[in-house]
């Protein structure tokens, strides 16, 4: 991919990402931020993506490919003097925004594929709900960030057949193959990507297990700028050591008065039935 000369974007720079550089280049522990310009998307390559794939790209996102193809920026913290990468926001170039689960030409006749995982018993009592993509010819997806191995965010057709109007939403699939609703436009979803600074599995705050402990931690350190806080306000201090050893040392004694006195009394108890079986 060619460079843009140095510069080029900066005038840009802070609408492209809400502003959030400078948040992390202040942010205690940040060691670097590394954003990665990228030129424009050819429009002569989004229309032959759209006539490959058959499906119109939706507007939102075309007009993002216009400004840049693709979007890539990451983070660091500092660990005993050493950079360790943490943050992660990727969009795939229009070249990378590919299809899950098409079946190859090159496949065998029999071979397993995505849409053998199909099973339209979890669409039921799910009315309340958005239906989840299907593997098979009836969704197209296409994956726009492979979340460095933790899932993949895609870009999901409701419907397969071609429309001026693409009926689009964004999905996680989780690394059970599970899917996940995030929202309906892709820029809600960009904007939720900037918020949550692209920390480890912040994807995995829509889902209804959660994100591991290790992230929390993380997620504590850099609270995401997001109104998403349910699942900090309620676990903030699951992570904090509430032993008071002052509390600990006035218990003690009390403690080891308890104990012995039990002791004492079981000590008792045996004499008694040692004597009551004893032969006179």
């Amino acid at each position: 991919m060619e460079e843009r000369p140095p510069g080029s974007l900066k005038p840009h720079l802070d609408k492209l990402t809400l502003g959030v550089t400078r948040i992390l280049e202040t942010s205690p522990g940040v060691a670097e931020v590394t954003f990665v310009e990228k030129e424009p998307a050819e429009r002569h390559a989004i229309i032959s993506w759209e006539q490959k794939n058959s499906c119109i790209l939706p507007e939102d996102l075309k007009n993002f490919y216009l400004m840049t193809d693709g979007f890539q920026m990451t983070w660091s913290v500092k660990t005993d003097d050493t950079p360790m990468p943490l943050g992660s926001m990727v969009i795939n170039s229009i070249s990378k925004l590919c299809r899950l689960g098409g079946s190859s030409m090159y496949a065998l006749p029999n071979a397993p594929c995505l849409a053998d995982l199909e099973d339209d018993t979890d669409e039921e009592g799910n009315e309340d709900k958005p239906e989840k993509p299907h593997f098979d010819s009836r969704s197209l997806i296409f994956e726009l960030d492979p979340c460095n191995g933790n899932g993949k965010v895609c870009l999901v057709y409701k419907h397969a057949k071609p429309v001026v109007s693409p009926d689009t939403e964004i999905w996680f699939l989780d690394r059970a193959l599970y899917w996940h609703f995030l929202t309906k436009t892709f820029t809600a979803y960009y904007r939720l990507l900037i918020t949550h600074l692209g920390l480890p599995q912040w994807q995995y705050a829509f889902t209804s297990y959660g994100v591991s402990p290790q992230a929390k931690q993380w997620f504590n350190m850099y609270k995401p700028i997001t109104i998403n806080t349910v699942l900090l306000s309620e676990e903030a201090d699951s992570f904090v050591n509430k032993l008071d050893p002052n509390k600990c040392l006035e218990m003690l004694p009390q403690k080891l008065s308890e104990a012995f006195h039990k002791l004492v009394v079981e000590v008792s108890l045996i004499g008694n039935i040692r004597g009551s079986i004893t032969p006179a």
